[in-house]
């Protein structure tokens, strides 16, 4: 069969075509700039377009076209392909039709999703169950990839609320890490945001499992009444034991463990297991993710993180604070679209007055295509959100200033936290 993916370089995306690519499929795929992760699927053997999406991209007689949910109906790609007739799904609805054919274990939430599939998906694999993962992360133990194929009926996925993408999958286990309002461009307010989350849990079977945190009040206050939950919370006795094994920072990391424990205690994984893969678990890529480096013979630590939303930045700064307690920690902040940035501007400000790391700096908001409104573009941008934090220690500058900025003021030995969902990552390769 003949794929074509447009959007390819994207993390969901890319690990969906090596998972096409893995059962043997002619995979080809189109996006806007090149990266690692379409250098890496061309050495697995897609053919790859970069640059401005063209009709002619689209391979002859294709059978199938999966495209981001980035892409617009107006894509030359994709309004060739539905002029031919061809199936067309975006990314959710192709994950979703996966999801009938497999024992499905869908985490969502806010935050925590990479971080726990990968858990679990580890677990089940140190437990020889041989599981599929698809993640929207790397991880180093799946061959620095987000997708492992497997030979049994396990599937591990994330599943992402935007725009109520999880209502295309039909998991046996929903696992649900928190509820905190997120993506104000599709979601009216938190009322919305619940409601969705509700009409995913209804997607579960007579038979299924909601794996929910007691500890989160919005998942606490719309499940407490429903009848087969199995909770998890942080004051269980095995929270300690994990606390004490996990090599990764934060009381968030203890909880999604907690989390990624039951999963394994459901399918009747011995707890050693799934401890001594808790215990060895490193993080994976842009969460938490740390490197050594040197620059000019000074040396530091960075650390890269995919933190966007208000908690996920305090939480992030807080590890890390926990874990470096006498180094000088920098946090390098790229906004993550201009419509969040606009109506959780308050959290934003809470969270950067009260942050516990030395110096911040805060760059220009990353605008996300097909995501933004006009008229909130003009009413938001980084120097207002460091104006309204008004701390000496948090500075606005132009992401190209930043890498000379640091030069100038390092002393060695500081701690360097790159943090957003956008391009910002491209900063740690500069070292």
């Amino acid at each position: 069969m003949k794929v074509h993916f447009i959007g390819i370089g994207g993390i969901g995306v890319s690990a969906l075509a090596r998972y096409y690519l893995a059962q043997g499929h002619e995979i080809s795929g189109s996006d806007l700039v090149s990266s690692e992760i379409t250098k890496a699927l061309e050495k697995l053997g897609a053919k790859i377009f970069i640059g401005e999406h063209k009709a002619k991209n689209l391979p002859k007689e294709a059978d199938l076209v999966i495209y981001s949910p980035a892409v617009e109906e107006k894509n030359p790609e994709l309004k060739k392909a539905k002029k031919l007739k061809i199936k067309c799904q975006s990314y959710p609805q192709a994950l979703g039709e996966l999801t009938k054919n497999y024992f499905t274990i869908a985490v969502c939430g806010s935050h925590g999703k990479s971080t726990v599939a990968a858990m679990i998906g580890l677990i089940l694999t140190k437990a020889k169950l041989d599981p599929t993962v698809i993640l929207g992360t790397k991880l180093k133990e799946f061959g620095d990839s987000n997708c492992r194929v497997g030979k049994s009926k396990y599937l591990i996925i994330e599943a992402d609320e935007y725009k109520e993408s999880f209502l295309n999958y039909w998991p046996k286990i929903i696992v649900l890490l928190n509820i905190e309002y997120d993506h104000p461009d599709y979601f009216k307010d938190l009322r919305h945001y619940i409601f969705a989350y509700k009409k995913f849990v209804s997607h579960l079977p007579k038979d299924g499992i909601l794996v929910a945190n007691k500890d989160d009040k919005n998942t606490f206050l719309t499940f407490k009444k429903r009848k087969k939950v199995i909770w998890y919370s942080l004051r269980e006795k095995e929270s300690e034991k994990i606390r004490r094994a996990l090599k990764i920072p934060g009381e968030f990391n203890v909880s999604n463990a907690v989390a990624a424990l039951k999963v394994a205690r459901i399918l009747k994984i011995p707890d050693k297991i799934s401890f001594k893969t808790l215990s060895q678990y490193k993080g994976s890529w842009r969460r938490f993710d740390e490197k050594k480096v040197k620059i000019d013979n000074l040396k530091f630590t960075i650390i890269n993180d995919y933190g966007h939303h208000p908690t996920q930045v305090k939480v992030t700064l807080e590890a890390a604070r926990e874990k470096y307690k006498r180094k000088t920690i920098w946090c390098i902040y790229q906004p993550h679209q201009y419509q969040r940035t606009y109506y959780l501007f308050d959290d934003f400000v809470k969270v950067f007055k009260e942050h516990p790391v030395d110096k911040v700096i805060i760059t220009d908001i990353y605008t996300v295509s097909g995501r933004e409104s006009k008229e909130i573009m003009k009413k938001v941008n980084a120097q207002k959100l460091v104006e309204a934090i008004d701390k000496e220690n948090v500075i606005y500058l132009p992401k190209g200033k930043i890498i000379n900025h640091l030069k100038r003021n390092f002393k060695g030995g500081e701690v360097i936290i790159i943090m957003g969902a956008g391009d910002i990552y491209n900063l740690t390769l500069r070292f």
